[in-house]
C-alpha cells in the first residue's frame, strides 16, 4: 500500500473518497465544514436529523455531493472535540480503514491528520496514521491454501497537510511511519510462525537473508561449536536438549563512522520454550512458539533503522536456542557455569531465558558498546504486573532509562519502569553457588533483571521485558504484536538526531 502527502481543500479533490471527522454534538471539523459550505449545509442537515451522533468509530458514507469533486465522502466519528487523545485517534484511523476497504476503495483522501489531538503535532498524526494503517489491514495467512484476500482493496491513501511549511515534516513522517511499520511486519511474521518452522537456524539464518536485502548490514552466525570455543556454557545448558542446536547472529549495522561507539541490541530467541525439565503446564505452551519475539524485534528493529539509512551504528544480536525435556536436558540442582566465569545454580529450567542472555550480555563487552538493551519475554510476573499493554523496563542507568521512557511515549509503545533496589539481589543467593536462576515468587520480573545485571558492568545497560506485550492474548496463534519495535526505532531515530 502507498501513502502520499498533498495540500489542498476537500472540496477539489477528485478522487475515490475523500474522509473527514465529525464530532460529538453535531460539530463539524475544519475539513467537513468546507464540505458543508459548498454542499448548501448538506452535512449540517445530515447531523440535525440524526444520520450520524459524531461517537468514535461511527460511520456515515455519503455518495455524488453538490459541489464536491470526489465520488463519496466518509463522514466518521471522532466523539468529543476537546478530549480527542491519541488512543482515540488510532481507534478512528482504525474504523476508517477497516470501513474503507470492506467497501472495495482503492484510494482514499485523508484529512484525519488535520484533528487537533492533546500533545500531538501533524507529524505524529501522519505517522501514526500509517503504522495504524499497516496494522489494520496485516494478516498471516502463510500456511493456508484458500487465502481469504478481496480482489479490492485499499492501494493509495492521501495524507492532507494545510500548510505547505509542513511538507518536509509530513514527509519525513510518511518515511519513518512506512520504516517502523516494515520493521513490525518482519517482526509480526517471524513471530507467528510455528516452532517447527521457526527453529533456531532458520531463525538465524534471517538475519543473514537481511544483509543480503542491505549493503550497510552484515551478519555472521556462530554455530554449536563456537559457542562452546567462547565458554557460553550456559548458553548451551538450555539448548542441550534439543535435537535443534543452539546459534547466535550477529547483525552488524554500520550508519556512521566506525569510531562511533555501536548500540547494541539483544534479543532472546527461544523459538519454543516447553519449560524444559520444569515441564509447563499444556494450556500454557500455546504461546510459546512467541518466546522468540525479543530476537524478532531486534530483526525488525534493524529493518526499520536500514530502510531508514540513519546515521547510526547498531549491533543486533539473536540469542537463538530451543528449550526442550530429554535424557540430556540440563535439570534442576545443576549448576552452570556462564561465559563470564561465575557460576549459577539451576532452581528451574523453565527460568531459561536468563541463562542465555547473561552469556550474550557478557559477549556484548567486546563491542565497547554506547549502551546495551536486551529485549524478552522474560516473565510471567511481568504480566502480572503490567498485564498485556505496557512492557516492562528495568535499569540503574536513570539517562538511558528516560531516554527510553520518551521513546515509548513519543511511538505510543508503552512502557513503565520498574525498580531494581539492592535488596532484591539478596533473592538470589545461592548457598552452593554464586547465585541461583530464580528468586522466588515475588518480584519475579525484577529479580530476573537483577540476575541479568550482574552480567553488565561494564557498560551502561537496560533490559525490557515484553512478556505481555509481545502478543495479543485474545490470539494465541497469529497474534504477535510487532513490540516494541516501535519503541526501539524511535530511541534509535533519537539518538541518531534525524528527527523532525
Amino acid at each position: 500500500m502507498d501513502f502520499f502527502i498533498k495540500s489542498g481543500s476537500p472540496e477539489k479533490q477528485r478522487c475515490a473518497c475523500v474522509v473527514v471527522g465529525v464530532y460529538e454534538m453535531r460539530r463539524l471539523s475544519c475539513a467537513a465544514k468546507q464540505l458543508d459550505k459548498v454542499s448548501d449545509g448538506y452535512l449540517s442537515t445530515l447531523l440535525h436529523q440524526g444520520n450520524i451522533e459524531g461517537k468514535i468509530g461511527q460511520i456515515l458514507f455519503l455518495q455524488q455531493i453538490k459541489g464536491v469533486l470526489s465520488k463519496r465522502v466518509l463522514l466518521i466519528g471522532c466523539g468529543k472535540e476537546h478530549e480527542l487523545n491519541e488512543a482515540s485517534y488510532q481507534e478512528i484511523i482504525k474504523k476508517t480503514i477497516q470501513t474503507l476497504n470492506e467497501n472495495g476503495t482503492l484510494e482514499a483522501i485523508c484529512f484525519l491528520s488535520e484533528l487537533p489531538i492533546k500533545e500531538r503535532n501533524n507529524y505524529w498524526a501522519i505517522r501514526q496514521g500509517i503504522e495504524k494503517t499497516k496494522d489494520t489491514l496485516y494478516v498471516f495467512d502463510k500456511f493456508k491454501n484458500k487465502k481469504n484476500h478481496k480482489k479490492q482493496i485499499l492501494r493509495k491513501l492521501t495524507f492532507i497537510i494545510t500548510d505547505r511549511s509542513q511538507l518536509k515534516m509530513a514527509n519525513l513522517a510518511v518515511a519513518h511511519g512506512n520504516a517502523i511499520s516494515l520493521g513490525i511486519k518482519t517482526c509480526k511474521d517471524l513471530a507467528n510462525l510455528p516452532a517447527n518452522i521457526c527453529t533456531p537456524l532458520y531463525l538465524a539464518e534471517q538475519a543473514q537473508q537481511l544483509a543480503n536485502q542491505y549493503p550497510k548490514i552484515n551478519t555472521t552466525i556462530l554455530n554449536n561449536q563456537a559457542l562452546k570455543e567462547l565458554k557460553m556454557y550456559s548458553y548451551l545448558a538450555v539448548a542441550q536438549g534439543s535435537i535443534n542446536s543452539a546459534y547466535l547472529a550477529l547483525i552488524h549495522y554500520e550508519g556512521t563512522n566506525k569510531t562511533q561507539k555501536p548500540i547494541v541490541l539483544i534479543g532472546k530467541g527461544i523459538t519454543f520454550d516447553s519449560g524444559g525439565l520444569s515441564l509447563k503446564r499444556s494450556s500454557a505452551m500455546l504461546g510459546m512458539k512467541y518466546d522468540m519475539a525479543g530476537a524478532a524485534a531486534v530483526l525488525g528493529t534493524l529493518q526499520a533503522i536500514a530502510s531508514l539509512n540513519l546515521p547510526i551504528n547498531v549491533i543486533g544480536i539473536l540469542a537463538c536456542a530451543e528449550n526442550m525435556p530429554a535424557s540430556n536436558a540440563y535439570r534442576p540442582g545443576d549448576i552452570l557455569t556462564t561465559m563470564s566465569g561465575q557460576t549459577v545454580e539451576v532452581l528451574d529450567t523453565d527460568a531459561e531465558g536468563r541463562l542465555v542472555l547473561c552469556d550474550v550480555l557478557t559477549y556484548a563487552e567486546r563491542f565497547k558498546p554506547d549502551c546495551v538493551i536486551d529485549i524478552a519475554t522474560l516473565t510471567g510476573a511481568c504480566i502480572s504486573a503490567l498485564g498485556h499493554n505496557i512492557s516492562a523496563l528495568l535499569t540503574p542507568h536513570d539517562g538511558l532509562a528516560h531516554q527510553l521512557l520518551k521513546a515509548s511515549k513519543q511511538a505510543v509503545d508503552k512502557a513503565w519502569q520498574l525498580p531494581m533496589d539492592d535488596e532484591y539481589q539478596k533473592l538470589l543467593e545461592s548457598s552452593c553457588a554464586d547465585m541461583t536462576n530464580l528468586g522466588g515468587n515475588a518480584a519475579g520480573t525484577i529479580t530476573a533483571a537483577c540476575f541479568l545485571s550482574r552480567f553488565t558492568a561494564k557498560y551502561t545497560w537496560a533490559h525490557l521485558d515484553i512478556a505481555g506485550t509481545a502478543c495479543s492474548p485474545n490470539d494465541p496463534s497469529n497474534g504477535a504484536t510487532g513490540r516494541p519495535v516501535a519503541l526501539l526505532t524511535q530511541f534509535l531515530i533519537n539518538r541518531s538526531d534525524y528527527q523532525p
